[in-house]
């Protein structure tokens, strides 16, 4: 996927894909995983699961109970991908319908050794 078409599809109104837009436009590094498409339903149970190790931690997030739910709700394949901030302080996943031609939810989470 070329950066112009991922940076279409996370001009979202929700604040994991507006920051997740800002690190592609700024040069972060991205990836979509293309042969790995997973049910929405497993990709919220793993986020449901991670969300309390990360609440734990105190670790800061992005969106991420309202990408649980999203995804618990649509019932169809998914695949995703990774955008890293420039400065390696954020990662964000995201979530596109399986032909890539949509976005259905976006998560960020800041890593714990980057925070201010």
């Amino acid at each position: 996927m070329e950066r112009n078409e991922l940076m279409r599809l996370l001009a979202g109104d929700d604040a994991a894909s507006k920051a997740a837009l800002a690190a592609l436009v700024g040069g972060g590094e991205y990836v979509v995983w293309w042969d790995w498409i997973m049910s929405s339903e497993a990709h919220a149970q793993v986020l449901t699961t991670r969300l309390r190790g990360m609440r734990r931690r105190g670790m800061e997030t992005l969106g991420v109970e309202r990408a649980a739910q999203i995804l618990t709700e649509r019932a169809q394949p998914i695949l995703s991908g990774l955008v890293r901030a420039p400065d390696g302080s954020w990662g964000f996943r995201f979530f596109l319908t399986e032909d890539g031609g949509a976005l259905v939810a976006c998560i960020g989470i800041r890593r714990p050794d980057k925070r201010p």
